[in-house]
């Protein structure tokens, strides 16, 4: 997941969850009184202290005296979206629904998924280019998702929840 974090009247700042350390993580966790699953799920579901405390963690990188209580944006200026292979994932996992009922088209499921990209992915640009190639293959395919033993092996991450909006997109 990435953080977007917009203080106000700045630019939109990103940090990637992924690029936690171990011990990184740990610090969150206890500054925030999470379990590192719990904090995950949490970015998922924008839960500010999740947001924070990664936000925090990541920016003491080049702030090493940063303190928490230093840290304490205002509850508009963080949003989560999905990185690529995150965005890829979802992706992926509502194509493997064509075919399924004969109203899931490639196209409705290029649609569906166009409409939620803006509020739900870092890097837009990819996104729409990645939901383009997805759909092209599954129409050249005959329209038909892939065969079970595929979907078995699919792992997406759960659709985020929030219509929040940022000027990064």
């Amino acid at each position: 997941m990435i953080v977007v974090y917009t203080p106000a009247g700045g630019e939109p700042e990103q940090y990637d969850a992924k690029s936690l350390l171990t011990s990184e993580a740990s610090i969150v966790a206890r500054t925030v009184d999470m379990k590192w699953p719990e904090i995950k799920a949490g970015l998922v579901d924008e839960d500010l202290d999740a947001m924070r405390g990664v936000v925090w963690v990541l920016k003491k990188r080049a702030q090493p005296t940063l303190r928490f209580g230093e840290f304490d944006p205002g509850v508009d200026e963080m949003v989560t979206r999905y990185d690529k292979d995150e965005a890829e994932a979802w992706f992926d996992a509502a194509f493997h629904l064509v075919g399924v009922d004969p109203k899931t088209t490639a196209e409705r499921v290029a649609t569906a998924l166009r409409e939620a990209a803006p509020d739900s992915v870092a890097d837009l640009e990819h996104a729409l280019a990645y939901i383009e190639q997805r759909r092209a293959e599954v129409e050249a395919d005959g329209g038909k998702g892939p065969e079970p033993e595929a979907q078995a092996e699919t792992s997406a991450p759960a659709r985020k929840t929030s219509a929040k909006r940022t000027s990064q997109t």
